[in-house]
């Protein structure tokens, strides 16, 4: 069973999908900490039930538990249902990247993938907007990645990113005057489970590894000031940076051994 934050309540609500760990969980105790009431979206109702009264525990926030599978049409259409009640801030975050080569893997798993990162982002955001506009007020945070700026990590995770990523941007000139804030949140490898869930074995540098809270704060820092595309961490602006002038080919070569881009999808 649900909980329903209360009607009497004053406190601005966000909605934030995949809040049951990593970068989602890092969202939902930083907006639960500035006084926002929170929607939790994910398909594990007992973590739900355990963030959420965590989060009303250390910060008096009250949430919403809303279980939806991301990849079906009918949990997308409850949460577009929410959303149609009006939030005052959305941050799409929930998301997956695959193991194994995209030949390889069955086609319903990479559809899921892509309802996942790219329709779901897509629906939701389009929920969100009406009241939002209306108000005169709201912010939205689409996840997306480095690696849907940088090829070579992964052929549909990248392109998934490279979706939101242009979405967002798109976006964003259209909603200008409207009062509603909007970005596209690209970090690079952060500690958190995706890679695990993933099947993804990681060896990398430490200077590339970036933490929740560093990249929870930045993106919100970033979108304070207007920025419409959120890159934490200076090693991954200077990356971005240098793969627009650096030719492709060498650019794929790099991120295929850095970023181990073979054997994901």
């Amino acid at each position: 069973m649900s909980s329903s934050v209360p009607s009497k309540s004053t406190r601005p609500v966000a909605l934030v999908t995949g809040p049951t760990s990593g970068l989602g969980a890092g969202f939902a105790n930083k907006l639960a900490s500035l006084g926002y009431d929170l929607v939790l979206v994910a398909r594990d109702e007992e973590r739900l039930a355990a963030l959420a009264a965590d989060l009303d525990r250390r910060y008096g926030a009250k949430s919403e538990i809303l279980p939806a599978d991301l990849a079906t049409v009918e949990g997308r259409d409850d949460v577009a249902r929410r959303l149609d009640k009006g939030v005052q801030f959305l941050v799409n975050n929930a998301g997956f990247g695959l193991t194994g080569e995209f030949w390889t893997l069955d086609p319903e798993v990479l559809q899921s993938q892509l309802d996942v990162n790219v329709t779901a982002v897509m629906q939701l955001t389009r929920a969100a907007l009406p009241s939002m506009i209306a108000s005169a007020k709201g912010r939205i945070i689409n996840v997306a990645s480095v690696a849907g700026l940088v090829s070579g990590r992964g052929s549909t995770y990248s392109a998934s990113k490279a979706y939101v990523i242009s979405f967002t941007e798109g976006l964003a000139g259209g909603l200008s005057g409207t009062g509603v804030e909007i970005q596209a949140l690209c970090p690079g490898f952060v500690h958190t489970e995706f890679h695990e869930r993933a099947g993804i074995a990681m060896d990398l540098p430490k200077v590339l590894w970036l933490n929740v809270d560093q990249v929870v704060a930045t993106s919100l820092d970033d979108l304070e000031k207007g920025k419409i595309l959120s890159i934490p961490g200076v090693q991954y602006k200077v990356l971005t940076a240098a793969s627009r002038v650096i030719p492709k080919r060498v650019v794929r070569g790099i991120n295929n051994v850095v970023g181990k881009g073979r054997g994901r999808t």
